[in-house]
């Protein structure tokens, strides 16, 4: 196992490079940083250029890129185009933990502008994950038991209905139903915008209160992609031969169940939440945008309309790097749920 997951690490880097690569080149063709520095008054042609030198953006985009990479700070650059070499804003580059700073927030560097907003993205995030696994299991299990019945098609039908509405409907709905209809009808309603009221502070009662209806909303879509996908699996698994031989030798019912069913029905569903953890980091864009959450989604929508490739690298790699991270979690548990698969 220790020889495998070295394996999958050294065969990580390549492939992380040639993401670095490709977001890069795609981010060289996005927004354009320069029009956003002057505020709402359009930077003025002198400005640009003289920004454009000290940005090092009239360098060749290969040369852009490796300063991106390595840093600059075993270059001297001249700056102000005198023949002079100079070295400004000397950055030691992403191999080394420094993606620079942003473009649209001047002089910060790029980890503190994310991790100022990651906490955020993994309260909402991950609270909406934990609600939408118990969920599914809850609702795929007794659905998978009680197949055909009442209950299973009535879960169906509403599977169906919320797997086929969009997150902005679902979003929007919640709003008017729960904060505007509620209020207009003299009934307790939640709050619609941001992370907390600043008239009573950033409070735990405030963030709990706040994070219903983002949660709520996020939550439902995958909730019904999930119970599905575990009534699916656990069906399949309750028809093995090894499940009539267990139940045939007296094994108590919760035992069978969620011991010898659900641990081997959860290897394609381990696949699935793999995949969507790591997604986490780059927050709900649509959600956070709506509820205006202070999050990931909406740090990554607003600096890539400015064009801010700094901030925006730093957070597709951030998210590239978990994927990679999660992807081998996931063989690792595949490994510790069915003992026949070995890694070599």
């Amino acid at each position: 196992m220790t020889r495998y997951i070295i394996r999958r690490l050294l065969q990580a880097i390549p492939l992380l490079f040639l993401i670095s690569i490709a977001l890069f080149v795609l981010m060289q063709n996005v927004g354009d940083p320069l029009a956003t520095m002057g505020g709402r008054t359009a930077t003025r042609a002198a400005d640009r250029e003289r920004l454009t030198r000290q940005l090092g953006l009239d360098k060749p985009i290969y040369v852009q890129y490796l300063y991106w990479l390595i840093g600059n700070d075993w270059a001297r650059i001249d700056l102000d185009g005198d023949g002079v070499a100079e070295t400004q804003g000397t950055r030691r580059g992403a191999l080394r933990g420094d993606f620079g700073t942003s473009l649209v927030n001047r002089g910060v560097p790029v980890t503190t502008v994310v991790w100022d907003r990651l906490p955020n993205t993994l309260l909402l995030m991950l609270t909406s994950e934990l609600v939408i696994i118990l969920g599914a299991l809850v609702i795929g299990i007794y659905a998978a038991l009680r197949q055909y019945s009442l209950l299973d098609n009535l879960v169906t039908a509403l599977s169906f209905i919320g797997f086929s509405m969009p997150i902005f409907f679902i979003a929007l709905a919640a709003i008017y139903i729960f904060s505007v209809y509620f209020k207009r009808w003299g009934l307790p309603s939640l709050p619609a915008t941001g992370m907390f009221d600043p008239e009573y502070g950033k409070t735990p009662a405030q963030i709990l209160v706040h994070m219903i209806l983002p949660v709520a909303s996020i939550s439902i879509i995958s909730l019904a992609a999930y119970s599905r996908y575990i009534r699916s699996t656990m069906l399949e698994v309750l028809g093995q031969d090894y499940i009539r031989t267990a139940r045939s030798k007296g094994l108590p019912k919760r035992e069978v169940i969620f011991i010898h069913a659900l641990k081997n029905a959860s290897l394609p569903i381990v696949t699935v939440v793999g995949l969507d953890i790591p997604l986490l980091l780059g927050g709900a864009i649509v959600t956070e945008r709506i509820f205006a959450w202070p999050g990931m989604g909406r740090l990554f929508l607003d600096h890539l309309e400015r064009g801010d490739t700094p901030v925006v690298m730093g957070i597709m790699m951030l998210i590239a790097f978990a994927v990679v991270i999660f992807q081998l979690i996931t063989d690792i548990t595949y490994a510790w749920l069915d003992p026949r698969i070995r890694y070599h």
